[in-house]
Order: structure tokens, then sequence, then C-alpha cells
């Protein structure tokens, strides 16, 4: 008897090769299907694993150096970016929907928002002013 998977496909393993942006041995980079600003980006590992706490050093060092390459992508091709959020959504109390870790590399402009004090600090409405 042959064993049923009931799991969902996983999207980023599915992944077009046609999306790549960046690669190396460990991890790929690549457009955000839903951006949350023009430039979003996304780096993930290429082995399949739920989240950051699951990733090896070299893992984590991989992804980490492309990041650092699409951030000077992006800030070459793109005068008006300056500054970045790099987030990562660990566990669906986190607000990860996707369960193959994944960066958020977000440019950010000045103007793109009213009063950009405290970033990430905001993902709890109310608790972002200090």
């Amino acid at each position: 008897m042959k064993a049923v998977n009931l799991q969902p496909p996983c999207v980023f393993c599915e992944l077009p090769t046609s999306r790549v942006e960046v690669e190396n041995q460990l991890a790929i980079g690549f457009s955000d299907a839903f951006p949350v600003t023009a430039g979003h980006r996304l780096v993930i590992p290429r082995r399949h694993v739920q989240d950051y706490w699951s990733l090896t050093a070299e893992e984590r060092e991989a992804c980490h150096e492309l990041l650092v390459s699409l951030r000077q992508a992006i800030l070459a091709s793109d005068p008006t970016v300056s500054g970045f959020n790099v987030g990562v959504n660990a566990g669906a109390a986190a607000g990860q929907t996707v369960f193959h870790c994944h960066f958020h590399l977000v440019p950010r402009r000045v103007g793109d928002v009213t009063d950009p004090r405290g970033g990430i600090r905001h993902v709890i409405p109310g608790k972002g002013r200090y």
C-alpha cells in the first residue's frame, strides 16, 4: 500500500526556476508574489525546513549572503530606497503562513508611511510606540 501525503505541496519547493534571481549552493532568492513594497524579495533555504530555528549554521550563512546580494542589487537599481526591513515569521502565532523558512527583504523609502518609527514593533497594534 502506498502512503498518502496529506500535506499540501510547498509553494517554495515547487517554485519555477525562472523566478530565481540569485542563488548559491544552499539558498535561493526571488521576488515576493505579494510584495509589501516595490522590490520586496524573499530568500529561502533550498532544503525544506519549517522555520528559522530549523536551519543549520551553513544555511543561515547562505541565506545571509543572498540577503546582502539582493540588498546591493536593489540599492543599485532604485535610488529611492533608503532603508530595509528584514523579517522572519517563525510559527503560526508569529504570522507564518508558508511553512518553509523564508526571509523577507522589504525595501523602504522616505515617506512610504507617515511615521516609520518602531518598524517591526508594529506587528502587534499599539505596541510600536515607545
